[in-house]
């Protein structure tokens, strides 16, 4: 196929793409699921999973192989995007007020998920075939562990706001705790990510190269009111160009040291100069990337998902052995350790029920490992399972917490039920 015959396949995929993820989003709003779980299901319709199954044909004139790396591309702009505006959003203000807790809380939903996946890989390394020859048991294991501990942090702070529990302790609580959270999950997989390379070359390009960024973004950071003052000065347009280009430069050089590109967008977003200007071009360029570019990677994601690969017993056991260690890693750890922490169980519940989410957030770290050749095709299908189940999960689970509390307290204001903030 060349270049100019790529074209229009590649628009009508998009309409396909962006109609479906619509569609199945709509539906699954019916069942009080947000849309991000619409356009999760919708990649996995549009695969081999699916649309695969039923009509090979149609699958294969929709999404040619050569229109596979097109999708990666639009799918990159979106995710660099997507994770510079989460960044931009991380606030440090807010988590200072539970620090305690939610340090507590965080500990936990890294490190109990984390151990559960390094256990669980070493009791089935060799006697389950998802595995890749070529990396070793310790890089599989840790991978594991950290796809596990992630937590889907926009989607978490997207739910408490629509649900009106800004204010409450438990959305404080798990806002603080989810963003401390995802933020080490993202150093862990880059440590993870450091240790796939051949020899030493890779892993000290990674190393000194995430030192220099590090003495950028510090420089960045420490440079705030100037530069916020310098930005301010600019133009609309000539703004939002700055705010484009640092934005591509950052993912253009952590894809370069080998730490991928998610993890230079997210680093400067924290540390972005923060003003009604600069927030008016986060603005500007967030809505483009959420509606049309983000569909495109759930859609590449879907292509590289073949649930068919996880038919035989043993697949479906580690599946399920996967999901379960999941929810007992997140949600059963930071129930726990709210309690510990002092937190009532309503409260707790719903901080582990958010907490278990993961969302986009694992769908982005399993797909770097599919780059980075961590996970197998039958890997990659587990994982998703893992992370559309737990997505699945919370808002029905937030609603059941609800109705429990309702029926315990009926006279009680639904805020007070689950906790009023400090």
């Amino acid at each position: 196929m060349t270049v100019t015959e790529l074209g229009p396949v590649f628009f009508l995929a998009v309409v396909v793409i962006l109609l479906v993820c619509r569609l199945v989003g709509r539906a699954l709003r019916a069942l009080g699921q947000p849309p991000v779980v619409g356009e999760m299901v919708a990649g996995v319709v549009l695969g081999p999973s699916v649309l695969g199954l039923l009509a090979p044909g149609l699958e294969t004139a929709l999404f040619p192989p050569e229109l596979r790396p097109a999708l990666y591309v639009a799918g990159q702009i979106g995710l660099v995007v997507f994770m510079f505006q989460t960044g931009y959003e991380f606030r440090s203000a807010g988590i200072r007020a539970v620090a305690k807790p939610a340090a507590m809380i965080s500990g936990a939903g890294i490190f109990v998920p984390l151990a559960l996946g390094v256990g669980l890989t070493y009791a089935v390394h060799g006697r389950v075939d998802v595995f890749p020859e070529d990396v070793s048991v310790t890089v599989s294991a840790l991978f594991v562990g950290v796809t596990l501990a992630i937590t889907a942090f926009p989607m978490l702070a997207r739910i408490i706001t629509e649900r009106g529990l800004t204010g409450t302790r438990f959305g404080s609580l798990s806002l603080a705790s989810g963003a401390v959270d995802d933020a080490l999950a993202w150093v862990l997989l880059a440590g993870v990510l450091s240790l796939t390379g051949t020899g030493t070359g890779p892993l000290v390009l990674a190393l000194a190269g995430s030192a220099g960024l590090v003495v950028v973004l510090v420089l960045i950071a420490r440079s705030g009111p100037r530069l916020t003052d310098l930005v301010n000065r600019r133009g609309p347009d000539e703004l939002l160009l700055i705010t484009v280009v640092a934005l591509f430069l950052a993912a253009w050089y952590t894809d370069r040291i080998g730490l991928y590109a998610v993890f230079g967008a997210f680093s400067l977003g924290v540390v972005f100069p923060r003003s009604a200007p600069v927030d008016r071009a986060v603005e500007t360029i967030a809505p483009i990337s959420r509606i049309v570019f983000l569909p495109l990677f759930f859609t590449y994601s879907g292509l590289n998902t073949d649930f068919a690969l996880l038919a035989s017993p043993g697949l479906l056991l580690f599946t399920a052995g996967c999901v379960a260690l999941a929810v007992l890693g997140k949600l059963g750890a930071c129930w726990l350790a709210a309690r510990l922490a002092g937190e009532e169980g309503g409260v707790a519940l719903r901080i582990g029920t958010l907490m278990n989410a993961r969302g986009l957030m694992q769908l982005i770290a399993i797909n770097i490992g599919l780059a980075a050749g961590i996970v197998t095709p039958s890997m990659f299908a587990v994982l998703v399972v893992v992370a559309l189940v737990t997505t699945v999960m919370a808002s029905p689970m937030l609603t059941l917490w609800e109705r429990i509390d309702a029926r315990r307290a009926p006279d009680r204001p639904r805020a007070e039920r689950v906790g009023a903030a400090p």
